[in-house]
């Protein structure tokens, strides 16, 4: 851990040669343990322990606005990165230390850790019971058509199947947006869907354009670390103050930990089969989708789709447009980037990469998109939006 320790305290010391936002400086040092190996527990979905991290933050610098903000901030994402990953605390140590010597010493310093521990510890007891730590319930595969089951060629075992059990931080509950049911096997909607999927989203597809098989793959990753980069890149384009930048980050943090409770809510009270399943039912054995393994978990609704219709909805209503020119770079492509000029382009992509990728049918896309919406508009009435543009 110590090669990524130097890393991580190194690069958060400035920003384009300008101090760094602290709490850009912690959303990217979160960021860095979420992609090292083992550091995030398999059974803890990441955006909690993102949610929780932003709202400790955003807490402390609303109860202590008379001391030193950078003090603040850095004393809470402290706490609660050493509560959240223990095994990582020289890494997150290395940070503070050197966050903490670039604040002059003095009451306000002293002052400010102080209250940022307070308040990280509050945030961290309040999440303590909400029952992320829960055993997963066992799910018992059925072979019915339309039923989720296990996909090839890994066969993995169902991943977050108690996840809608865990409280919401502002959903009355997991289903209080949950779709309708997934359209019948009999029905036009369904029989489209399926032939898209089974076209497009093969390896080297002759329906599909190399833009189309690219994107399937440039957006293979964890949705939710993409989004926090372009909500990073928002940020430090507009000049955001750390407090706008904190009520940014809670927002868009909660609206996501919101969302994946409430998709897999859906996931699994419909338990709707993956494509691969499908199509291999339909007599061609041998199918598999363009990045071969499928997603652990049932198809309906489209997790990317959910997650980025929740981050491009928060965004656009935090800046007050859709209109913003960035630029976004992979978490499985190393330095290779996609440009945008709205946030709902990026989250329409996003989405529609998952059916180029064989992973979703359509409708899981469309359903996906309206829930994370929705989840979000709920989640932004918890915020005050500043109106920075």
């Amino acid at each position: 851990m110590r090669k990524l320790a130097f890393a991580v305290a190194f690069s958060c010391m400035t920003l384009c040669g300008q101090p760094a936002n602290p709490v850009i400086q912690w959303n990217r040092t979160l960021l860095t343990l979420l992609r090292a190996p083992g550091v995030q527990p398999a059974a803890i979905h990441p955006t909690r322990n993102m949610a929780i991290l932003h709202i400790a933050i955003l807490g402390a610098i609303n109860a202590a606005p008379t001391v030193s903000q950078e003090a603040v901030v850095d004393a809470a994402a402290h706490t609660v990165l050493l509560s959240l990953y223990p095994s990582a605390a020289s890494t997150i140590d290395a940070v503070y230390v050197q966050s903490l010597a670039a604040i002059p010493d003095g009451p306000d310093k002293e002052n400010g850790i102080r209250a940022g521990e307070i308040t990280a510890n509050q945030a961290l007891a309040t999440r303590s019971h909400d029952g992320s730590s829960n055993p997963a319930p066992v799910i018992t595969f059925d072979p019915s058509p339309g039923v989720y089951q296990s996909t090839p060629p890994n066969f993995p075992a169902p991943s977050f199947t108690g996840w809608s059990q865990v409280t919401p931080f502002t959903l009355t509950s997991a289903s209080q947006f949950r779709p309708p049911p997934p359209p019948a096997l009999t029905c036009q909607a369904y029989a489209d869907a399926l032939n898209e999927v089974r076209s497009l989203g093969v390896p080297h597809s002759p329906a599909a354009s190399i833009d189309q098989q690219l994107t399937g793959w440039f957006w293979n990753g964890p949705i939710q670390n993409y989004w926090n980069e372009i909500a990073q890149s928002a940020a430090i384009a507009h000049n955001l103050t750390t407090v706008q930048t904190a009520q940014l980050f809670a927002a868009l943090d909660v609206s996501l930990a919101d969302t994946v409770i409430a998709f897999y809510d859906a996931k699994y009270t419909y338990r709707f089969w993956r494509p691969v399943t499908a199509i291999r039912s339909t007599g061609n054995s041998t199918w598999l989708p363009e990045t071969k393994n499928t997603a652990a978990d049932p198809s309906y609704p489209g997790a990317h789709s959910a997650i980025s219709s929740a981050a491009a909805t928060v965004l656009a209503s935090f800046f007050g447009t859709d209109q913003f020119s960035f630029q976004v770079t992979s978490e499985v492509f190393a330095g290779v980037q996609r440009s945008f000029n709205t946030f709902s382009a990026a989250a329409e992509e996003a989405g529609l990469s998952r059916i180029y990728a064989g992973q979703h049918f359509r409708f899981d896309h469309n359903v996906g998109r309206q829930l994370g919406a929705d989840v979000a508009h709920q989640a932004l009435t918890y915020f005050t939006i500043p109106g920075v543009l």
